[in-house]
C-alpha cells in the first residue's frame, strides 16, 4: 500500500528539470524573457537620465553663450547710434564698438564650447545595446 509520502516523493519526481514539459519549459523562457526585457528598459532609462543631464549641462551653456552673445549686438547697436563715448582718445563711436566686438567674442567663445560639448556627447545607449546582445546570445543558447 502506498502512504502520502510515497505519493509526496512520486510527484517531486515528476518535475524534476529533466522531466518537465515542453510547455513548461517554453512558460519558463517566456518568463524569464519578460524579466529580461523589464530589467533591460530600466537599464535604457538610467542610461539615457543620465546622458540627458549631460545635454542639459551643454545646453546651459550654449544658452549662457547665446545670452553673452545677445547682450553684445545690444552694445553694438548702442555704440553704433549714440556713439558718446571716447576711448583712448577714439571718436566716441569706436569705443563702444571695440566694447561690443570683446562681448560678442566672449559670447561666440562660450556658444561653441558648449556646441562642441553637445556634439561630442553619444546619445546611444552603449551599455544597454551590449546587454541585449548578450541576452540574445543567452536566448539562443537557451532554444538550442
Amino acid at each position: 500500500m502506498e502512504t502520502r509520502q510515497d505519493m509526496g516523493q512520486d510527484a517531486r519526481q515528476d518535475t524534476r528539470p529533466q522531466e518537465r514539459s515542453l510547455g513548461e519549459l517554453f512558460s519558463d523562457l517566456t518568463r524569464d524573457m519578460s524579466t529580461l526585457i523589464r530589467q533591460e528598459t530600466q537599464l535604457a532609462t538610467t542610461e539615457m537620465t543620465q546622458k540627458a543631464a549631460r545635454v542639459g549641462k551643454s545646453s546651459g551653456v550654449l544658452v549662457g553663450g547665446g545670452l553673452i552673445f545677445y547682450a553684445g549686438f545690444i552694445a553694438l547697436l548702442w555704440a553704433i547710434a549714440y556713439g558718446l563715448t571716447n576711448l583712448f582718445g577714439w571718436p566716441i563711436w569706436l569705443g563702444f564698438l571695440v566694447v561690443a566686438i570683446i562681448v560678442l567674442v566672449i559670447g561666440a567663445i562660450m556658444a561653441w564650447r558648449g556646441y562642441d560639448t553637445l556634439k561630442k556627447t553619444d546619445l546611444v545607449p552603449r551599455q544597454t545595446v551590449e546587454t541585449i546582445k548578450e541576452d540574445a546570445q543567452w536566448a539562443k543558447e537557451q532554444t538550442a
